[in-house]
């Protein structure tokens, strides 16, 4: 091997074993940043009035960004489930595809996805903003922890709200089906409902529920986070609002995947499977 082939070799290595430590770092940071939230939390709300003003912005603001988007997500599926279930005979069953489909995964996902580019950016970015200005270090002069006036407020309004935003896209979007599905596709509306009833249980709703409230956990988080270790200048604040969108994302996608898993295996724990005899 040539001593230019070792040497490139060597630099991959060096590489990949800087992203790691920094990505272990970071991860640990993040970790330590929440721990702190949690702690602050326990120890008192701050004032009502900033709660309720992170909570107009985080909940009220957001409703029509997702409600546009539940209702053409369940149009879509009704759309793309149609031909489908027409080519089987099966079209009045649709209903119970689409709204199951809602209640567990699109939208709590789709939710916190809008949440996370509405919201999350710009907690980030104002936070960000916040750092570069040294306003939360005059809070820390002036014996105002910023944990508990600035992200615990923003932490406890995603957290709490994301699970009636969820409900709303829920139901926006089983209207949005229903409506496309029997006045468009001519799927008759009695039978719609009675296959969606016999395939949607409460347990799948409140999955979806519960979905929900980790992905707004993780949204407050990693945006606070991300806000105040942003860098100096308009770059920092414009790379930290990209940052806490994109790691958002995909800490939803992640999140997603192991509340599945455990919810789909507390399913079977509540109501195991009969044993079959054969």
């Amino acid at each position: 091997m040539s001593t230019a082939s070792t040497a490139d070799s060597r630099n991959l290595i060096h590489s990949l074993g800087g992203e790691t430590i920094r990505f272990v770092e970071g991860l640990g940071d993040l970790a330590l940043f929440t721990l702190t939230t949690l702690r602050w939390m326990t120890r008192g709300l701050p004032r009502r009035s900033v709660v309720l003003q992170s909570m107009y912005e985080v909940g009220v603001r957001s409703i029509g960004v997702v409600l546009i988007t539940g209702m053409f997500i369940g149009m879509v599926l009704a759309v793309q489930g149609y031909e489908q279930f027409h080519l089987m005979r099966m079209e009045t069953r649709i209903g119970a595809v689409i709204n199951i489909a809602l209640v567990k995964e699109l939208g709590p996902v789709l939710a916190a996805t809008m949440l996370a580019g509405r919201v999350g950016s710009a907690m980030a970015a104002e936070l960000g903003t916040m750092r570069v200005t040294e306003q939360i270090d005059a809070l820390r002069a002036l014996g105002a922890n910023p944990y508990q006036y600035l992200v615990v407020p923003r932490f406890l309004a995603c957290f709490l709200l994301i699970p009636l935003l969820t409900a709303f896209a829920d139901a926006i979007g089983i209207f949005g089906g229903w409506l496309l599905s029997t006045q468009v596709l001519g799927v008759d509306s009695a039978f719609y409902w009675h296959h969606s009833l016999d395939y949607v249980a409460a347990y799948d709703v409140l999955t979806g529920l519960l979905k929900s409230m980790f992905f707004g956990a993780a949204i407050a988080v990693i945006s606070c986070h991300r806000g105040f270790n942003c860098g100096a200048g308009a770059e920092g604040v414009g790379r930290a609002a990209t940052e806490s969108f994109v790691l958002s994302f995909v800490a939803i996608l992640v999140t997603d995947f192991f509340v599945t898993i455990f919810t789909t295996h507390l399913y079977y724990v509540i109501w195991p499977a009969p044993v079959s005899l054969l």
